[in-house]
């Protein structure tokens, strides 16, 4: 009896098989990748999203995944965003090309995501007083950390567990 859940999204992301050596070792840490799709489901489908809606942070991890050069998981999470049916502009996140319309709401989203994906030793203070400047509260704030917190890590999960089965990208 397998005690990893078959729709696991970095095992699909992968591509490690039922039957193969690295499933076997995987299995003995099923807790570990339980609690990775039980955090991706949280942090992308809380039952409570706050001002942080499912269409947006879907179209944001798509965004992430996408700045990471992680196609595979970017397509994973713009089915979870055709499923939201967030508004066209909200969906346009998906594309690191948007940039947003200065000031707005969607601009500051990108901005962050961006600059926390990308470089993220270089936010400070005045990234975080441009969200609250753009109208995101303290509470969405922290969300949109914890967003982009656990996509960073879902993606080297992702690059270790291919290496360890011995493929790159």
């Amino acid at each position: 009896m397998s005690g990893i859940d078959a729709n696991d999204v970095v095992l699909g992301e992968v591509g490690i098989e039922a039957d193969s050596a690295l499933r076997a070792v995987l299995e003995t840490r099923a807790d570990v990748l339980a609690m990775t799709q039980a955090t991706h489901d949280a942090a992308l489908r809380p039952a409570d999203p706050g001002g942080l809606t499912h269409g947006e942070r879907a179209a944001l991890a798509a965004r992430i995944a996408r700045l990471n050069r992680e196609e595979g998981l970017a397509a994973h999470y713009e089915t979870m965003l055709r499923e939201a049916s967030p508004a066209p502009e909200t969906a346009r996140l998906a594309d690191p090309a948007f940039k947003g319309a200065a000031g707005t709401r969607l601009a500051a989203l990108a901005s962050y995501t961006d600059l926390a994906s990308l470089s993220p030793k270089d936010a400070g203070a005045e990234d975080i007083q441009s969200l609250k400047d753009a109208g995101i509260d303290d509470a969405d704030i922290v969300r949109l950390a914890e967003l982009n917190a656990f996509l960073a890590f879902q993606i080297r999960l992702v690059a270790g567990l291919r290496l360890m089965k011995g493929r790159g990208r």
